[in-house]
């Protein structure tokens, strides 16, 4: 475990901030803005697991935290294919395992449903939604050529789908019946 002698550095108060590698960039650089997109899903998650009511989902999502660092460590090396690939096609595949897995314990699984049915299902939807901000993020960084694993982009891809399948596991395990619908059809008067 890395020890931290200090919350507060104030080396960012000018704006930039470290990479991995000491290399100083700033605090709106692609990769930068990659990070904190990243952090964010991985808070995001945090919130679903502690808000989950669907005992089963929680060591899936710590899981899935620590696979997201991973991924983040990844994306914070400066260098295409200066770290060691940490996500991998097998990451891709267990997570399309739990995708087929919770698709058959959901009633309609494929439907545009409001977020918000259920604490924990809000919480993991808010989570999706985040996942997909960093997925953008670091698709623009492959694109530029400044990361070379397109299993990240596969990998951000799932989560987001399994997040969305255990918000709605999450939204059935809260007792929610019908979950509110985004297109609900006009009533006859």
């Amino acid at each position: 475990m890395v020890r931290i002698d200090r919350v507060t550095t104030r080396g960012g108060d000018g704006g930039q901030t470290s990479l991995g590698d000491g290399e100083r960039v700033a605090k709106d650089a692609p990769r930068i803005e990659a990070l904190g997109a990243l952090d964010e899903a991985i808070s995001s998650i945090g919130l679903g697991r502690a808000l989950a009511v669907r005992r089963q989902s929680k060591p899936l999502l710590a899981h899935l935290q620590r696979e997201l660092s991973q991924l983040t460590a990844e994306v914070a090396a400066p260098e295409p294919g200066k770290l060691h690939a940490q996500i991998s096609a097998e990451n891709v595949i267990s997570l399309e395992v739990d995708i087929d897995e919770l698709s058959k314990e959901i009633s309609n699984p494929f439907a545009f449903i409001a977020p918000g049915d259920s604490p924990g299902g809000g919480a993991l939807h808010l989570a999706r939604a985040t996942v997909r901000r960093a997925e953008r993020r670091v698709t623009a960084l492959f694109h530029q050529g400044q990361l070379e694993n397109e299993q990240l982009l596969r990998y951000l891809n799932r989560l987001s789908s399994l997040l969305y399948l255990l918000a709605r596991a999450d939204d059935q395990a809260a007792g929610v019946g019908e979950p509110t619908l985004m297109c609900q059809p006009r009533s006859e008067e």
